[in-house]
């Protein structure tokens, strides 16, 4: 009689199990190891980052409805009337909630937010999800109550932190990780301005600091698939909307030349104006969560004093502007008032960015740039569309450090290519005029600030991997300073070792002993009457386990010393190896290569 085998309902819940996990052992493979896999992931994820980006800037404007009494789906910025007590209020108030909702999350988890410059930077395109989550909770809170700053370092954050998330998922290697990171912040950016090579260059230029073919396509793919989307459920609308075309006439690129360094100039100032307020609040010994509702005190008092305009990020306010002509004297004290409230709001501890608040302190000095222009030559004036898109793009070039980013977002928002070409020459002037003096952007001023040594999202975390720690060597031979030097000879025999590592009673570091010096013909008549501690040198040069490659080629240079000792530390210097100059810069230029062969894609190169 033939049995027939019918599987029990173990043995089928084993099965699915089983190729439940070869599939997703299959699509981490395939993510993992070919590029089409994580052009795919990143188209997919980004179309989703786009849908986020949609629904937190919707989100926003319905806030900014609510506390203002504002006309649906309408721009703060955009008013030149809002209600005195909301007007007067509710910055303020929003503030005081700022701050002690800040306090309150940071008791739950005290840990400092990386932001994806820093995580590129620094960590490998580490980001931790729920670090993004609570940074842009923070951000929309920020301007929902009228800080005059934008969403955008909110949308670049949680596009990151999506992006990073799902790299870790699939165990991604360091530089596939760090172009993740890259696609999430580029996609939310695109998605933001409806520009996808804004977008895409904003990602080389801040969060990756290069370009690579390689991280083409991700990022391209993750950019287009998130404008898709908006284009999708949303009007397909540029950031400003600019009818007809411009002649930009040749001489007028000198005046472009003077509008950058202008640009330059109003950019510094914003920066460290920022620094400066926030130097005076923690001057003034208030508690970190009192210092936004300060801020928004002052906020409330420049937007009664001048405008309400200079509230929220300028995305309504540049519009208006472009379709509205105002005098020099209102334009210049509604700068000043942008710039200042800028700087408070950062200073003060609102969450948000520069992008597009740069966009429309740009605009209004173009705007202001020509209406000066016109007062000796009134023909200069039907040129204000041009001066002013030319401002904005040198103004956030200066500020934002993506002069590449700042052309290409006239273009798309434009389509015209005069007026882009004349964008290029101030944001030139502009983005050459803060390297060379100011040197920094507003990303890595705040870096500076923090005292962290980064001039961009250039890989320099692997460096700090590089430690004494993991090069140093523990087959160590030591001796205790007080062994006399016959019995040196004995136990550290000529050609067993070129070093010997001396220590005290303590078993602490006390130098170290050339073996070949020891064991030298000229001194033997001085032998019976000598110590290891006679022959020792380099008493105070050693490596801490922590120290990186570049603490370690600067201690050898010092040292003048082929080998050095690793200690536990400097209070209690007990020896745990050794390493060598030659190994160190060995393991370097092994390093250094291998970063270069999978930037360029070709690993082993």
């Amino acid at each position: 009689m033939t049995m027939t085998y019918r599987p029990t309902q173990t043995s089928l819940f084993r099965r699915a199990v089983r190729a439940g996990l070869l599939r997703y052992q299959g699509l981490r493979r395939a993510v993992r190891n070919y590029e089409f896999g994580l052009i795919a992931a990143a188209a997919l994820v980004g179309a989703f980052v786009g849908l986020v980006t949609y629904g937190l800037r919707k989100l926003v404007t319905f806030l900014h409805d609510v506390d203002f009494g504002l006309p649906p789906d309408s721009h703060l910025s955009a008013q030149t009337h809002v209600d005195f007590w909301r007007l007067a209020l509710i910055p303020g108030l929003g503030g005081l909630f700022l701050g002690v909702l800040t306090l309150v999350l940071h008791k739950l988890r005290p840990t400092e937010i990386i932001d994806p410059v820093e995580a590129n930077a620094l960590y490998g395109g580490q980001l931790s999800f729920r670090d993004s989550a609570r940074l842009t909770g923070l951000t929309v809170v920020s301007n929902a109550v009228g800080a005059s700053v934008g969403m955008e370092a909110g949308y670049s954050q949680f596009g990151a932190g999506i992006f990073a998330s799902v790299g870790e998922y699939f165990h991604l290697r360091r530089e596939d990780q760090r172009t993740m990171v890259t696609a999430g912040a580029a996609a939310a950016i695109a998605a933001a301005f409806n520009a996808p090579l804004a977008g895409a260059f904003y990602g080389f230029e801040l969060i990756y600091s290069s370009y690579t073919t390689r991280v083409l396509a991700p990022v391209l793919a993750a950019c287009l698939s998130a404008v898709l989307v908006i284009r999708q459920i949303g009007p397909d609308e540029p950031l400003f909307a600019v009818l007809g075309t411009y002649p930009v006439p040749q001489m007028h690129y000198l005046l472009f030349a003077v509008l950058g360094f202008a640009a330059a100039a109003v950019g510094i100032i914003t920066m460290r104006l920022a620094t400066s307020v926030e130097k005076v609040l923690r001057a003034s010994k208030l508690p970190s969560w009192a210092r936004p509702a300060v801020g928004g005190v002052g906020l409330s008092l420049l937007a009664l004093a001048v405008s309400p305009q200079m509230l929220g990020s300028g995305h309504g306010a540049i519009q208006w502007h472009l379709e509205t002509q105002w005098a020099l004297m209102p334009l210049l004290l509604l700068l000043a008032a942008k710039v200042l409230g800028s700087a408070i709001s950062l200073g003060a501890s609102f969450r948000g960015g520069l992008f597009s608040s740069s966009l429309f302190i740009g605009a209004l000095l173009g705007a202001a740039f020509t209406q000066s222009l016109g007062m000796i030559d009134p023909t200069f004036l039907p040129e204000r569309t041009s001066f002013m898109l030319v401002g904005m793009g040198a103004t956030g070039a200066a500020i934002i450090g993506a002069p590449f980013t700042m052309v290409f977002l006239v273009l798309e928002s434009t389509g015209d290519f005069l007026v882009s070409f004349a964008t290029l020459m101030g944001v030139l002037i502009a983005s050459t005029t803060v390297r060379l003096t100011f040197g920094y952007s507003f990303s890595t001023w705040r870096f500076h600030l923090r005292g962290l040594p980064l001039r961009g999202a250039q890989d320099i975390g692997w460096i700090a991997d590089l430690t004494a720690g993991r090069l140093m060597r523990s087959d160590i031979r030591t001796v205790p300073v007080s062994m006399p030097l016959e019995k040196l000879r004995e136990v550290v025999p000529l050609g067993s070792r070129k070093w010997a590592m001396g220590v005290t009673e303590a078993g602490e570091y006390a130098g170290m002993i050339d073996v070949a010096a020891a064991h030298d013909p000229d001194i033997s008549e001085m032998v019976p009457h000598l110590v290891a501690a006679d022959l020792t040198t380099c008493r105070g040069c050693f490596m801490l386990p922590g120290d990186d490659i570049r603490t370690i080629l600067k201690k050898f240079g010092e040292a003048q010393a082929e080998t050095l000792p690793v200690v536990a530390s400097v209070a209690s210097p007990r020896i745990l190896g050794s390493v060598s100059e030659a190994f160190c810069l060995k393991r370097y230029t092994q390093e250094l290569e291998r970063r270069r062969s999978d930037e360029l894609g070709m690993p082993g190169l």
